[in-house]
């Protein structure tokens, strides 16, 4: 049955596990889009235009936001990032899901966007503040002053978990894995999702109509 592809936001604190389970997300079904966003800081070497980011002019990218053309945007230490809504219309059109890799400022503005009845927002909590902070210190990528950073940065991020369709507690991955992958195979039936339901059905009664049923 043909359908509408969701735009599937995941958030979490940094160290809850939440870009694991996206690419285990993706993994589990390849359709799944990435969401590739714009910036206006300048590449980095090996990066490519349209694969890690769309890179854009500080005056390029305002005119995007002005013209509509971002589902959400933020300035991060002096350059603009956001995600584009053509990529994201093109992949609904076809049937195709977007993933999102947001924080929840970012899925908010989503949210509230012209395609907001096809979100699907999950947040992805760590078991406990203790394991968190193990997690971010077993990845040995940070100093102590940034995992501190971070620490604090979760306890705000944390308090927005009841604006989310969907928490998850990642105390098992394989575990969390599956009801992830649970929660988008639910959301893809459902009935607004699939808009040719009403002709599959007037199908049906026109089977009715030609045995004579009443």
């Amino acid at each position: 049955m043909p359908r509408r592809g969701l735009l599937i936001i995941l958030s979490s604190p940094s160290g809850a596990g939440k870009s694991t389970l996206a690419r285990r997300l993706m993994g589990w079904d390849p359709d799944i889009r990435f969401s590739v966003s714009a910036t206006t800081r300048a590449p980095r070497p090996g990066e490519q235009e349209g694969r890690e980011y769309y890179f854009r002019t500080r005056a390029g990218f305002e005119a995007m936001i002005a013209s509509g053309e971002m589902l959400e945007h933020a300035e991060v230490f002096g350059n603009f990032y956001g995600s584009p809504k053509a990529p994201v219309e093109a992949a609904m059109r076809e049937g195709r899901d977007t993933l999102f890799d947001i924080d929840w400022q970012g899925g908010q503005q989503v949210r509230n966007s012209s395609l907001g009845q096809d979100v699907v927002s999950i947040f992805v909590l760590p078991p406990s503040i203790a394991e968190l902070e193990a997690r971010l210190r077993t990845r040995a990528q940070d100093s102590d002053e940034v995992i501190a950073g971070r620490m604090r940065k979760s306890r705000d991020e944390i308090s927005h978990w009841a604006e989310y369709d969907y928490v998850l507690v990642n105390d098992d991955l394989d575990a969390t894995s599956a009801r992830l992958e649970g929660i988008i195979a639910a959301e893809r039936l459902r009935r607004e999702r699939q808009p040719g339901l009403n002709e599959f059905v007037r199908g049906l009664n026109r089977e009715f109509d030609m045995r004579g049923t009443a």
